[in-house]
Parts: structure tokens; sequence; C-alpha cells
């Protein structure tokens, strides 16, 4: 069974992109830390199962990914996708997931991994920005990159329209990442990932533009 659960713990745009692409699934769950989260009632709005797990219910870290592990393997998933889950999870609880965890991440890793990524760009006048798909590992946004997406910085950016056109990408490359690895076309080596049945586009992405 091509089962998904997708962890959320706000609004869950990233999630509802992954909603709307159907992708090749029997079955998906949302599950959140945060029972206010918007983004569940957008998954029941799209008759999705959800379950709330209030991560201040436990008295630490390794509790709540214990009992956060034994909601998700009760819905016997083939991948797991975060999608602005704001827990920082155990060492033990991403291995027990080792290649079955992705996430998205609004940069261009392993440019700016953590937080506040957009301002953080326009503070180093980066001319190149965007996302990327990965698996997660225990060192944060960090572990093998699935597919990126890039966009230019325009000189009259600031951190909000910045995240917005990056938002956009990764509504288009999270479910492309998700449907590979239904598909069964992703295959890890160390480091790094193939996806068979694509090839590399030789065109360039020059910001600012070049002109003769």
């Amino acid at each position: 069974m091509k089962s998904l659960v997708i962890l959320i713990s706000g609004r869950g745009s990233n999630m509802q992109a992954l909603l709307e692409a159907k992708l090749p699934l029997d079955r998906i769950a949302v599950i959140s830390n945060n029972a206010h989260a918007s983004g569940l009632e957008i998954a029941r709005q799209h008759g999705i199962e959800t379950i709330v797990l209030d991560h201040r219910a436990f008295p630490d870290r390794q509790s709540f990914d214990t009992a956060l592990a034994e909601k998700i393997d009760a819905c016997q998933p083939k991948l797991i996708a975060l999608a602005g889950f704001m827990r920082i999870l155990s060492d033990r609880f991403v291995q027990r997931y080792q290649d079955r965890l992705m996430n998205i991440h609004p940069s261009l890793l392993p440019a700016f991994p953590g937080l506040g990524t957009h301002a953080r760009a326009l503070q180093e006048g980066i001319k190149i920005h965007g996302c990327t798909v990965h698996f997660v590992t225990a060192q944060l946004d960090h572990g093998p990159i699935v597919i990126q997406a890039a966009i230019p910085v325009a000189p009259d950016d600031t951190e909000e329209t910045l995240a917005a056109r990056v938002l956009d990408q990764e509504h288009r490359i999270y479910p492309q990442a998700v449907r590979w690895f239904m598909e069964d076309r992703i295959r890890l080596n160390g480091n790094q990932i193939e996806v068979t049945g694509t090839s590399v586009n030789g065109a360039a992405l020059y910001s600012p533009g070049l002109t003769e």
C-alpha cells in the first residue's frame, strides 16, 4: 500500500500542495503537534484523516518522538513528509525512518540551513535563491538532495516578496519529489541521489540577466 504521512505545525501550504497534486497514493494521514494548526481544517476539507499529538503533553522530546512514531507506524506509511513541522526530531527518530523521511527547506541547501532563510539571503546579497527537497538526517537541514528550484533575487525584493516566490516553487517541487518516491524512481547512493527517467536541463538561470 502506498501510504503517506504528512507532519505539520501550522498553515500547511505545502501539505495542501501535496493533497492537490493527485499523487499515486492509497492513503494519506496528516499529523500535527498543534491542535490549532490551520492546516488541519484544510486536510479535513479534503477528506483526509487527521491526528493531533500535542508535544506540550510530553515531558521531553524523546517521549514525544516515541508517541509520534507509534502514530506514524499505525498508518504504515511508505514515506513521511515534513511540511512545516516545527519540531527538531531526535536522532533515534530520524534513524528509525532513514531514507523514508523527506523535508522541504526554503533555501538552496547547503546554504542557509535553519530559520530566517530569506532575510539571511537578502543580507548576504545573493543573486539566486530557492528551495530544496531533501531526505532528513541527524544533521539539521542536511541530507541527500532530491530536487531544487532556483529563482532570481530582484533588487527591490523584501523578505516577504522573496518568501512568496520561493513558496510558489516549493509547491511545485515537493509533490514532484514525493511522486518520484512513490513511483520507486529515487535511488540513493550515500549522499547522492539519482532519479530514474529524468534528464538534466543544460539551461542556466542567470541573475542579473546577461546582455551581449
